[in-house]
């Protein structure tokens, strides 16, 4: 949303916004939605100088009970230094992941493919590139990636070249790190790479490579393969 990326450049030039008085979580649900004019997803109180926590398009935002004031930051804890406003949003933007469409997705397994992970890249991705040989080191996992190709029209067509091919996990694996080009046919049913890219916009994914582990929790960026493997080892595996 434009103008809720117009009111984080405000807050962070020190500016205040004034809006309209509002006296419980619905008002406030509201009055926000009228000023940044789109869909405030939650709104709850933050425990902390009687603000209330908004989440709106991907983004957490704080405002009192009369909506006098927005402020779009990073809220820390004085007592624990906690960082309260990235602990809240690894719970608001996590994934239910038993409802993934997985057969949308490219599938590679390692070893006996316990350990599971999903990602979302766009072939022309410098970062995702990266990832993937990080990925590559690690065993007894299972990868499914969506194609999610919003660089460019060329990612679409790299992306559907990848689906068509006779072993995806193999073709996406050579687009991805050889210093060859890669092309293939883009003539077989390519509407799974649309619906990947539909899912993508519906959970707000905005960059690539972003990665979500098996207890729903996303992770944006191409994340050190140490914070994965920590990841994943607190899940169990």
């Amino acid at each position: 949303m434009r103008q809720l990326k117009y009111l984080a450049a405000l807050f962070c030039a020190g500016a205040l916004l004034s809006l309209p008085a509002a006296a419980d979580e619905a008002s406030v649900k509201k009055a926000v939605e009228d000023k940044i004019n789109g869909k405030v997803q939650s709104v709850t109180k933050s425990g902390y100088l009687g603000l209330y926590e908004v989440f709106a398009d991907g983004q957490v935002l704080y405002t009192d009970e009369k909506v006098s004031v927005l402020l779009i930051g990073t809220l820390v804890d004085g007592k624990t230094m906690q960082n309260v406003t990235a602990e809240r949003l690894k719970k608001l933007t996590a994934v239910k992941f038993s409802e993934l469409p997985l057969e949308l997705a490219v599938k590679q397994v390692k070893g006996n493919g316990k350990r599971v992970l999903v990602t979302f890249e766009d072939p022309n991705c410098g970062y995702c590139k990266r990832l993937i040989k990080d990925l590559q080191k690690l065993d007894n996992i299972t990868i499914y990636t969506f194609l999610y190709p919003i660089l460019s029209a060329d990612s679409l067509e790299k992306s559907k070249q990848v689906w068509c091919a006779s072993d995806r996990a193999a073709a996406w694996s050579t687009m991805m790190t050889s210093a060859k080009p890669f092309t293939g046919r883009t003539d077989c049913d390519t509407g799974p790479v649309q619906k990947s890219f539909e899912l993508g916009r519906r959970l707000n994914i905005t960059g690539t490579p972003t990665l979500f582990f098996a207890d729903g929790e996303r992770i944006p960026g191409a994340v050190p393969l140490d914070v994965i493997e920590k990841k994943l080892s607190s899940l169990g595996h």
